[in-house]
């Protein structure tokens, strides 16, 4: 019996590129054997407008003039480079709205590539500071990971997914995920947060010998 893990998160979240870092580590393991991996939306700025804000007015909006826009936390970033991830939160200069994204992670699951494009939107917005709410570098990102550029255009143009998305969105709280990333395992079992590489196997031996009994 294959193990399905849900992965509840945000492109914009920096734990959930770290986290998904870790979990990849985990399951090139023997431990990944027979599991299987759907992303989840998530939105951490539900209330950004459709075209997404200038980040450095975000910025001065909550944290007032003094905010500094390339400053990554400290125990953020010393997480991240232990996982081969150099954040460079001082290229970033859009907040986006996530909704497009989410909807691409959609249109990437029926081609086999939804845990690619995944990680390709994080290193896009963390690593790069590109604008992951635009149509045109969503379509060069899904292209980067083997995705039919023309349909992936065609996809966000419609509104192909949006139900789903705004179901998987309305479902998460209901299933206790108040904040991501959250891994939701054999439809039954919560783990919050960006847990260890250690923490995550033990969490996966043990759903997985439950599966088994």
């Amino acid at each position: 019996m294959s193990l399905q893990i849900e992965i509840f998160s945000d492109v914009v979240c920096p734990w959930c590129f770290i986290g998904k870092r870790r979990l990849d580590r985990v399951l090139d393991a023997p431990l990944g054997e027979d599991v299987e991996l759907r992303w989840r939306p998530y939105q951490l700025h539900p209330r950004l407008p459709p075209e997404g804000m200038d980040r450095d007015e975000y910025l001065t909006m909550r944290y007032g003039e003094r905010a500094d826009r390339g400053r990554v936390p400290e125990r953020i970033r010393d997480e991240a480079a232990l996982e081969g991830i150099e954040l460079r939160f001082d290229l970033m200069r859009r907040l986006p709205n996530t909704l497009k994204a989410h909807r691409l992670l959609e249109f990437a699951l029926d081609q086999g590539r939804q845990h690619e494009l995944a990680d390709a939107l994080f290193v896009a917005y963390f690593c790069t500071g590109q604008d992951v709410g635009d149509d045109n570098t969503l379509v060069d990102v899904a292209a980067s990971v083997g995705l039919d550029r023309d349909a992936a255009a065609a996809f966000l143009a419609s509104d192909a997914a949006t139900a789903e998305v705004e179901m998987q969105l309305a479902r998460a709280p209901d299933l206790g995920v108040s904040g991501v990333p959250g891994y939701y395992l054999a439809n039954a079992f919560l783990l919050p947060g960006a847990q260890t590489a250690e923490v995550m196997t033990q969490i996966i031996e043990r759903v997985k010998t439950k599966l088994a009994s």
